[in-house]
Parts: C-alpha cells; structure tokens; sequence
C-alpha cells in the first residue's frame, strides 16, 4: 500500500514505545501485521522496512493503521487503539471518544477500551463535556437499522473461557450491591479500573463464537453500571459515552432486548434528568421497536414506564395515562416462576414501576396519586435499595408539598436526608435539592427554616 506522511513528518514515537512494550522486531512486526491482514481478508506485504518508515512518521492508508493496532494488541494481550500507535492521521480522536456507534466489532472493542483507557486517565475533554440530544438518538437509530454482527470469535490472544465471563458477572452484581448501598462515589473508580485493566484483556483474548457473545454481554452490561454511576458523580457528559458504548457491545452480544434495556433505562433517563422530555419518548420507542419479540414482559413493562416519564413531563397526560396502563398490564403478566426474565431486568420488580409512576405523577402535578406510588414504591423497596429508598420519600414529600402538607412534607424530606447522609450521590443530593426549591414559597414557616438549617448541616452530624 502507498504511504503518506504525518504532519511535518515526526518520528511517531508512540509506535516506537509500544513496539518496545511488545517486545518485537520490525520484521516480527511485519510479520505479525501481514498475518492479521490476511484474517481480515487483505494482502498486505510488509517488511522491517516498511516498520522502519511508520517510524519515520509514514502512515499507511485504508485499513492498515486498525491492522497494525490489532497486530500489536495481541502481542500486547490487550486493546490498542490507532490513536494509542500514532496513526489517528491528524484527527481529534480524544474529544469524540466514545460517541460514535462503530459499525465493526473490532471498532466498538477500540472505542471502548480507549473510553476506559482515557477515563482511569481522567483526561479533562471526559469530565468538561456537554451531552447533546442527539448524540443520544442518533445511536439508537443506527442501532434500529444495523445488521447483527455475523462473528465476534477471535483466535489470537490469553484464552477466554466461560469462567472469565462468570467472573465479569459476580463482579459486577458485587459492585451492583455495594453501589445501592453506598453510592457511585465509592464504587466508580473501581469499576473504571476493573474494566480498563481486566475486561480490556478479556476482549483482546481469543473465545469462540459462543463465549463471546456471553464476554460481550457480560461487559456491555457492567459498561453500562460504569455509565449510571458516572451520572451519579454527576457526570453526565461521561455518561452518555458509556451509554452508546453498552449499546454497541450489546449488539455485539446480540441480545437486542439488553439494548432496549440502554435505551429506555438509561439513555432515557440521562435524557429526563437533562430537561429532554421529547428524547425520552424516542428512546423508549426505540426500545419497544428494536427489541420487540426478544424482551420479556416484565422488560416491556420497563420500556413503556420509560415512554410515560417522557409523555408526562411534556404535560401529556392522556398519552402518559395509556403508556402507565400497559406498563402495569406487562407487569401483571410478568411471571417470576417462569424463570425467562435475564438477570439485567430482575430488578425491575413492581416497587421500582411504583417509582416511575410517582415520577409521572409528579410531574403532572398528580399529588394524590404521586404519593401513593411513592408509598407502594418505599412498602417494595428493600432495605439494600438505600438511595432508591431515600429518592422515594423525596418523591413523597414532593407529593404532600403539592398537597400542602409541609409539615409532614419535611418530616419525610428528613428521612432522605438520614438515609443520603451514608451515600455518595450526586443524584440524591440533585432530588434533594430539587425539594428545597419546591419548599422555597413556605420558607417563613418555623418547619421549612428547620429542615433548611438540617440540609447545611454537615453529613456526619
């Protein structure tokens, strides 16, 4: 293949130190490069001189630069990105880290590892970013329309069993527990370094067809609790990225209803708490259009809960009305003794549709009803479940707010604050705050003045 040079023609040092790191010679190199062209269907012809030149600063064209970068991956035993080898050809890759839903396998595994990579690097363009609603909607539609990925089996690289991928799991239904109980401050960083550490290695190894697909499950589903918890810590921007990533590892995985899952669970939500009410609609019709024949009931009472919320905090009240009504009527015909339900959607039992609901009640000004779900939500809700649980009294003490009973409303906007003492969340403390602003026309009262003197109050009062 012809060469062109980089900018200025500087010696592409990045190159240079992974070649050191892999501990290969130009011509093994080469040789590595020529093999993995030809599993990707390309005659590539390399040799030490052509190594020689990439280090001069030459790039080769096309599909060479990915080759290269998987070449050395293998050697390396994990993901390398082009950007990683110095090949990015003079584009800003960092700032669109994440954004885009790759059309290949082997594009979503460096997209993502390279998010993981960047994100335990703290790089500023992460935590600085915006979300725009596109970026949200946009993937769900190339999820729509995208053809199933026909392989994922790799045949270079550490061996990966099912027992790696029993791992993956027990980690992150671990890190499940400890994130409900404690908040995303505590646990995040571990997830981010589990991920970039171990899973990178995990999807740089070699698997059959069928272990893949369970190790791509398996890690667009913790990529996703990695995305929930960047929402968390209050991070929306980074967020989004893990969104759209679990969405593609998802498709890798071929498991559309875990898709539908990111969608209405998570990317619908991210668009809810950014003020999007029309996005959250989309996402959760995505939802119900992609994965239609592949959820479970108790999946689609989840993804019409979801459309509700959207319907609701656009004022629509007869179309949130009819989308509740069949997410409950999926809920009545969800039957835990059948044992068809995936472990991604055990948890979305009939407390945490009560919690949607409230949310919809709420913001239709519905305090009646909002505060009965909320009840049914709190009666549900496990004691493990502790921000869940300090959301739900901030829903009801909203509700008895729009009812005027602000006495009771901050006798039960203090059981919140007990319960989001013990936590790290930035979204409890938004819940929370969102309450004291809804106090503010009561603020002369002797009650309200109390519970504001409280929320100053440092946490380990």
């Amino acid at each position: 293949m012809a060469a062109r040079p980089l900018v200025a023609r500087q010696p592409n040092e990045r190159l240079q130190a992974l070649i050191q790191e892999a501990g290969c010679s130009n011509a093994g190199l080469a040789r590595r490069v020529n093999l993995c062209g030809a599993e990707h269907g390309l005659d590539l012809r390399y040799d030490k001189t052509s190594v020689a030149r990439w280090l001069r600063g030459q790039q080769p064209r096309g599909r060479a630069p990915a080759i290269i970068a998987e070449a050395l991956g293998r050697k390396l035993g994990r993901t390398v990105t082009i950007d990683e080898i110095g090949m990015a050809n003079g584009k800003n890759l960092a700032s669109g880290v994440g954004l885009q839903f790759s059309p290949t396998v082997l594009g979503a595994m460096e997209q993502v590892c390279e998010l993981w990579r960047s994100d335990v690097g703290r790089r500023d363009f992460l935590s600085g970013s915006s979300v725009a609603s596109s970026a949200l909607v946009e993937p769900s539609r190339d999820w729509l329309i995208s053809a199933p990925d026909p392989q994922v089996a790799r045949s270079a690289g550490p061996r990966v069993g099912r027992s790696d991928v029993e791992a993956v799991r027990a980690m992150t239904g671990s890190l499940v527990d400890l994130d409900h109980q404690y908040g995303s401050g505590h646990v995040r960083p571990v997830v981010v370094h589990y991920l970039n550490s171990v899973v990178s290695g995990l999807l740089a190894g070699s698997y059959r067809e069928a272990v893949g697909r369970e190790l791509f499950a398996a890690v667009a589903r913790l990529t996703e609790l990695a995305g929930y918890m960047a929402v968390d810590t209050g991070q929306p921007g980074l967020a989004q990225r893990y969104y759209i990533q679990a969405l593609r590892l998802s498709q890798a995985a071929g498991d559309r209803g875990y898709g539908g899952y990111v969608l209405a669970a998570s990317m619908s939500h991210l668009a809810a708490q950014l003020g999007n009410p029309r996005e959250i609609a989309q996402l959760a019709r995505a939802a119900q259009e992609g994965a239609r024949g592949r959820a479970t009931p108790r999946a689609e009472a989840m993804f019409r809960a979801a459309e509700a919320r959207g319907h609701a905090l656009m004022g629509d009240a007869q179309a949130a009305q009819e989308a509740a009504g069949r997410a409950i009527d999926a809920m009545e015909a969800a039957d835990p003794a059948a044992g068809d339900d995936p472990a991604w959607i055990t948890h979305f039992d009939r407390a945490y549709l009560a919690d949607e609901l409230a949310h919809c009640h709420r913001d239709l000004g519905q305090a009646e009803a909002a505060a009965r779900c909320a009840r049914e939500a709190l009666a549900g809700h496990p004691v493990t479940r502790v921000r869940r649980r300090a959301i739900g009294y901030v829903l009801l003490a909203t509700a008895q707010v729009q009812q005027r009973e602000v006495e009771q409303a901050c006798s039960t906007g203090l059981k919140a604050v007990e319960l989001l003492d013990g936590l790290r969340s930035h979204r409890g403390a938004e819940y929370l705050e969102d309450f004291q602003q809804r106090l503010e026309p009561y603020q002369e009262e002797p009650v309200v003045r109390e519970f504001g003197a409280r929320m100053a109050l440092p946490a380990a009062a």
